[in-house]
């Protein structure tokens, strides 16, 4: 056999391979398709086996609150794409930041996060991982002076999500990374808006990056679940508090993420193109006061993204002429768009941030992050954008 035929053919693969076929551990049926393991527990086939693989001096599954053979191959196929040495499943999106967190912080670290994160996560960080004597400070995700001045001898961690939700600003990841470095913290990355189809942090200098595999990953709103991702190192660490606490991935959603993952690129680019023409129309219509979308020439991250992402992706907010009122009313007189807060989806979702998805912040922390009550936020589905114009036209003219 020549030695062209002994490499391994996806050592050099291109994404759109890798996400069809890395991570397959067909078994002896010789199944084309990836299996569900719906099993709790494994059968050892001696006491000395059993004992091995529960001390982990031999690999093995053991039992599936943390090893799963559909989720390691979830697990191996999106550490191909980012480039990650491992990847740990977890149940959503929030349990991986937990589970990042908890494992690789201790009582008296120091946290900076971004104040241009998911509300959800200013509250893990702020509310909850302060309670174990975690130290946490909150900076403008583009104020590079601010993340140097908030640096401290006990900074472990920074924390943040580019582009971010709901307003789009693009981080400097490389730049962010290096901060991290010459401070020996560790830079971790919220991904979930790019995935990488479109942008992986990790290449750019990023210890860990997070995923909410619910959102893009998935594609169809159908499960939740998340994935951390960096070194082995941090990886070994994460996994033993995935097997100590428990925040596991189940081996159907991890299936259904694998599906996902073989049209990522694709639904990426589709996403990323009417974002993109939807913000443009979106400028140029009365009512409308103002428009958040790296993908506008305009926007102040535009040259950024352009450098570190291969597309924009696929959401965007718009502020309507008028308050929190005016916000519901467009909203409300929508009719194509699914009202919720989920994004990712190949149906387009509309929501209003303020009192949804960053509900639980203060008025304060809103206005900090730029949270405006008359911001509307819309993740672009599959749907024809001229279909999503009319649409958007239909809530225009329902303000009163």
């Amino acid at each position: 056999m020549s030695k062209q035929n002994d490499q391994d053919p996806l050592a050099a693969a291109q994404l759109d391979t890798l996400a069809v076929r890395a991570g397959i551990q067909r078994t002896a049926e010789g199944e084309h398709a990836e299996p569900i393991f719906a099993t709790s527990s494994y059968i050892f086939s001696s006491a000395a086996e059993a004992a091995a693989r529960f001390s982990g001096a031999v690999s093995g599954n053991v039992y599936s609150r943390y090893t799963n053979p559909s989720v390691r191959t979830f697990e191996n196929r999106l550490a191909a794409l980012e480039g990650a040495e491992a990847a740990v499943g977890t149940a959503s999106g929030m349990s991986a930041i937990l589970s990042a967190a908890m494992a690789l912080l201790r009582s008296g670290d120091h946290v900076v996060c971004s104040r241009d994160v998911f509300g959800t996560t200013t509250n893990l960080f702020g509310r909850y991982m302060t309670k174990f004597g975690v130290e946490v400070s909150a900076v403008p995700l583009l104020d590079v002076d601010g993340w140097r001045a908030a640096m401290k001898p006990n900074t472990a961690m920074l924390f943040l999500e580019t582009p971010s939700n709901p307003l789009c600003e693009v981080a400097d990841i490389a730049a962010m990374a290096q901060l991290a470095r010459d401070h020996n913290a560790l830079l971790v990355v919220d991904n979930c808006f790019c995935t990488p189809a479109l942008q992986r942090p990790l290449a750019l200098g990023a210890d860990i990056v997070v995923h909410s595999a619910t959102k893009y990953i998935d594609g169809q709103g159908r499960c939740v679940g998340g994935a951390v991702l960096g070194r082995q190192e941090h990886m070994d660490e994460v996994v033993t508090f995935l097997r100590t606490c428990g925040p596991t991935m189940s081996a159907f959603n991890a299936w259904v993420f694998l599906k996902g993952l073989e049209t990522l690129r694709l639904r990426m680019a589709a996403h990323s193109r009417s974002a993109l023409e939807l913000a443009n129309w979106l400028q140029c219509q009365p009512g409308v006061d103002a428009v958040y979308y790296a993908g506008l020439t305009d926007h102040p991250g535009h040259a950024l993204a352009r450098r570190q992402q291969s597309a924009f992706g696929g959401v965007l907010s718009f502020r309507v002429a008028g308050g929190q009122e005016a916000a519901w009313q467009f909203i409300d007189g929508t009719r194509l768009m699914s009202h919720t807060a989920n994004l990712g989806d190949a149906k387009t979702t509309i929501v209003h941030p303020a009192t949804t998805t960053h509900g639980r912040l203060s008025q304060a922390q809103r206005d900090q992050a730029g949270i405006h009550d008359s911001l509307v936020r819309i993740a672009v589905g599959l749907e024809d954008v001229s279909d999503l114009q009319d649409d958007v036209l239909r809530g225009l003219a329902a303000i009163g």
